[in-house]
């Protein structure tokens, strides 16, 4: 199983993506749709919300007025938060059941309009961002679903912002206006990305192999790996929990100027041996499965995710292997020298003048 997190602006069009996929054979799980349920009439969750806002958020038949509530709360950061406090552990409680029932070998969509907001994107494997600018979702909303034009602009500015939101992808899907009469890319891009990334990206990870890497020359320092790598690290520590300490994103794609194969280096650190083993399991399960063990204990993990390659490495935090990543990275980074030399160097082994430069200014590993 691979569950994926759709989000985007309200107006972005993110519930078309998701019939999409839902047609293209995955399992749709849409938070909206949750919302309604868990507050629907009779449940705990609409009393709960009638004794925070009162009953004018009630309709004549004793339904919740949705358009009542969001006037409410789109216009007032802490009656959301206290909305979102009664609402946000209910859905999440019915999405689990929701997944568990799924098939083991099935891609789960969850469609979260507010994944980015409550802090959620390191849940998924990986991210799918649907984007349109501000003022096309305003003309959407406004057009296609009867809000004024204020009210549209109080549900986006409640919202994180495209900035936020685009940080979490790893993949966006734009959406932009189109021609009423020109045939609209979208589903055919979703298709795609469905067929070459997200149903052999599944595979991989209930077979726990890793998807191949091509071997590729070294390009020119990509300045997106940094967002990149940040987003896979913060998966990695999420999946260690307790027996992880910190993710660091290593090797050349860490250094800029310096070209580099394009396949992410992290590590992991760990607090024991043991704990080198104990998170094989967890990191199978967001799509890192471990492909050795080398000679000092540590272990290497592969992405099974065909769309980004990258390698995982898990250290003892303190240990020799653990130290020696970070000095090459730093002192690639400090540029003794050339760079782009030094850093070879560095991959054959050659760690003398890196060991020489620490004693020079003092280094010592930063997180230690």
């Amino acid at each position: 199983m691979l569950r994926i997190g759709l989000t985007g602006g309200i107006g972005a069009g993110k519930s078309t993506v998701g019939r999409v996929l839902r047609g293209l054979g995955a399992v749709l799980v849409d938070a909206d749709v949750l919302a309604r349920e868990v507050v629907s009439r009779g449940t705990p969750g609409l009393r709960a919300v009638v004794d925070r806002f009162g009953t004018a958020v009630l309709s004549a038949g004793g339904e919740l007025d949705r358009p009542a509530l969001g006037r409410l709360v789109f216009a007032d950061d802490a009656a959301r938060r206290d909305l979102n406090a009664i609402v946000h552990p209910l859905v999440a409680a019915r999405r689990e059941e929701l997944v568990a029932s799924a098939p083991a070998d099935a891609v789960v969509v969850e469609d979260v309009p507010l994944l980015v907001e409550t802090g959620g994107a390191s849940r998924f494997p990986l991210v799918v961002v649907v984007h349109a600018d501000a003022g096309e979702r305003v003309r959407r909303l406004v057009e296609d679903r009867g809000m004024s034009e204020e009210d549209a602009r109080a549900r986006i500015a409640a919202q994180a912002d495209d900035a936020d939101r685009l940080a979490a992808a790893d993949v966006v899907l734009d959406n932009p206006r189109r021609s009423a009469t020109a045939p609209d890319p979208l589903p055919a891009v979703v298709e795609r990305l469905w067929r070459e990334r997200l149903v052999p990206f599944e595979r991989n990870v209930r077979s726990g192999r890793p998807a191949p890497v091509p071997v590729t020359a070294p390009v020119v320092h990509d300045p997106a790996w940094e967002g990149q790598a940040a987003r896979l690290a913060a998966r990695v520590a999420r999946a260690a929990g307790d027996r992880g300490r910190e993710v660091e994103h290593v090797g050349l794609t860490a250094v800029p100027a310096v070209p580099a194969e394009d396949v992410l280096e992290l590590q992991l650190a760990v607090v024991t041996e043991e704990d080198v083993s104990a998170v094989v399991g967890p990191l199978a399960a967001i799509g890192f499965p471990r492909v050795s063990v080398e000679p000092d204990g540590s272990a290497v993990h592969g992405s099974a995710d065909p769309g980004r390659p990258a390698r995982l490495h898990v250290r003892v935090r303190g240990g020799a292997g653990w130290r020696r990543e970070l000095l090459l990275r730093d002192w690639w980074r400090a540029g003794p020298g050339s760079a782009s030399a030094g850093a070879v160097r560095g991959v054959l082994g050659d760690v003398e003048a890196a060991e020489a430069w620490a004693r020079r200014v003092g280094w010592s590993p930063a997180a230690a």
